[in-house]
Formats: structure tokens, sequence, C-alpha cells
């Protein structure tokens, strides 16, 4: 799917902060969209949780920094932090070629994700969102 230039995969969970989340077996991979990474324009350095660490739903969990701004990450889920994208550390940029791919933020193991993710917004409901911001 696709909005006005905005990769949407279909298959992902989103949060109206322009994260997506994807159920991979016991965790869930979490990222931030297209859109986000596009309007941040180079990302130049990233502050993930560590390893271990707790994270809360819609509560922030680290930051992406850009040439243009720094902005808050929030988790669309709650859990511990199982595995980090350390490929971030060193090439940054990765979001902003790869955003659903290589350009990933974390993996959690959800603490209650069956009814945290009623809360996301499916492709279409976050498409229609997407294309409500940028009409304005």
């Amino acid at each position: 799917m696709d909005v006005q230039g905005y990769q949407i995969p279909e298959d992902l969970l989103y949060t109206k902060e322009h994260e997506w989340a994807k159920e991979d077996g016991p965790v869930v991979r979490v990222g931030i969209t297209d859109y986000a990474a596009k309007t941040l324009n180079d990302v130049v350095y990233v502050t993930n949780p560590k390893l271990n660490d707790t994270v809360e739903s819609a509560k922030s969990m680290g930051t992406v920094e850009s040439i243009k701004a720094v902005s808050e990450v929030y988790s669309p889920i709650s859990g511990t932090v199982a595995k980090v994208n350390g490929q971030l550390d060193s090439h940054p940029e990765l979001i902003n070629k790869s955003p659903y791919g290589e350009g990933w933020l974390v993996e959690v193991k959800p603490s209650n994700f069956a009814n945290e993710k009623k809360a996301l917004l499916d492709a279409r409901s976050y498409a229609a969102y997407l294309d409500t911001l940028l009409k304005k």
C-alpha cells in the first residue's frame, strides 16, 4: 500500500506516532514508518533501549536523531526488550534506506500484546490517518 509516495506494508500494525509493530513468533519487531524516516531526513544517531529493559505501550523508549531534529520513539507495546538492532550503532542510515527491513529498532517480548494490539492501526487505518495528515 502507498499513500502519496510513503510505503505502508499491509502485514504490520501502526501507531499514530508513526511506529510499526510486527508479530514474529514470541517477539514483536518494532521500527519507525517510511513516513517518519523520510520526514526526519538523514538519520545520524539512534538511542534504543538496552537488552532486557522494560518498555511500556505509548511511552518513550528511545530517540532517532537526524540532521533536522531529534524525535522520540514510542513503544507500540509493553514488554521486555529481547533484541536490539546493533547495526544502527554504526549505520543509523539503515532507517532511511530500509525502515521496514534492516532499519528495525528492537524486538520486544510482549507482556500483553493480545490486548494492546487492539489499540494499534492496521495498514488501511494508518493509510487513512496519514492521508488526512498530509492533506492539512
